[in-house]
């Protein structure tokens, strides 16, 4: 099982091209349910071991241990995409996981930033290295709504100032291009001409003091400070700028399609969901277009 495992997450980093944050997710998913495994049968575990009724063993267990339903929904379909996976290889003749439901889930509705606390956030005091490359990362956030993981993965030379736009690689190894604005220029001019004083040893745009590629781990901390030092009074993290960009976007006139391509999202729906404008809007929508409002 672990081996099975190692395999998968060899094919999550080098063929799906995910993010490091969720390779660390399905690893420990996996080897959670491994342990589960050992325990449950007395030795060390094979894939071909796994049943439906140990997997739902496996998350009756979570949710003993309250485990919400968002976790256990999770968790489930990680173990979908695992045996999945072993299907695909001929390692299994048959998914384990697919014949048991999901947890019925509330929809929740991310919620941006206003305006004004993007303003906040992006306004990063300072001259030194450190603040020209946080205000670089955050106008790029911002500015283009691209993922934490595809922010890190940026080399230079995907990066065209002149014309404001950026290649981007994406989740399934597809490419985009997006564009940003004068600021996020501003900002990366900045930091550019900065990075090359600091001996880069990797084409990253996004490097550490020590010249190797900046983590996403390094960029989501970037962003917790700043949350503390403009004292917002909600949670923050670089998705919460990318679900921003898209409803400022929406609320600004934007098509939902063009979001879509700016975002990579593969389904309009998944886009629906990036995005929120609230009642004011919607009623001020409906006022100017409405013919007997």
């Amino acid at each position: 099982m672990r081996d099975a495992t190692a395999a998968f997450l060899r094919h999550l980093e080098r063929e799906r091209n995910a993010s490091p944050h969720t390779i660390r997710a399905y690893g420990d998913d996996l080897r959670q349910f491994t342990d589960y495994l050992e325990g449950a049968l007395g030795r060390p575990p094979g894939p071909e071991d796994a049943d439906h009724v140990l997997i739902r063993g496996f998350l009756a267990e979570l949710h003993r241990r309250g485990l919400k339903k968002t976790s256990s929904a999770r968790k489930l379909a990680g173990l979908r995409t695992f045996f999945r996976y072993l299907c695909r290889e001929g390692r299994l003749e048959r998914n384990p996981a697919r014949v048991l439901l999901s947890p019925r889930l509330e929809k929740r509705i991310p919620a941006p930033l206003e305006e004004d606390q993007v303003e906040a956030l992006l306004d990063v005091p300072g001259d030194d290295a450190a603040a020209r490359r946080a205000r670089a990362i955050l106008e790029l956030l911002y500015a283009t709504g691209i993922r934490c993981a595809e922010l890190v993965g940026l080399d230079v030379g995907e990066i065209d100032l002149d014309a404001r736009m950026v290649r981007v690689l994406g989740k399934g190894r597809k490419e985009r291009i997006v564009l940003f604005g004068t600021s996020a220029q501003a900002a990366l001019r900045s930091w550019l001409a900065t990075r090359a004083e600091l001996r880069p040893k990797t084409d990253g745009v996004f490097i550490n003091l020590r010249g190797g590629r900046l983590s996403d781990r390094s960029v989501r901390a970037l962003v917790s400070r700043r949350v503390k030092q403009v004292a917002l009074t909600r949670r923050c993290s670089p998705h919460t700028l990318r679900h921003s960009f898209a409803t400022h976007l929406l609320a600004r006139g934007a098509d939902l399609r063009a979001i879509q391509e700016l975002l990579g999202h593969a389904s309009l729906s998944t886009t629906q969901r990036y995005t929120h404008v609230d009642t004011r809007q919607l009623l001020e929508v409906y006022k100017k277009t409405h013919p007997r409002a």
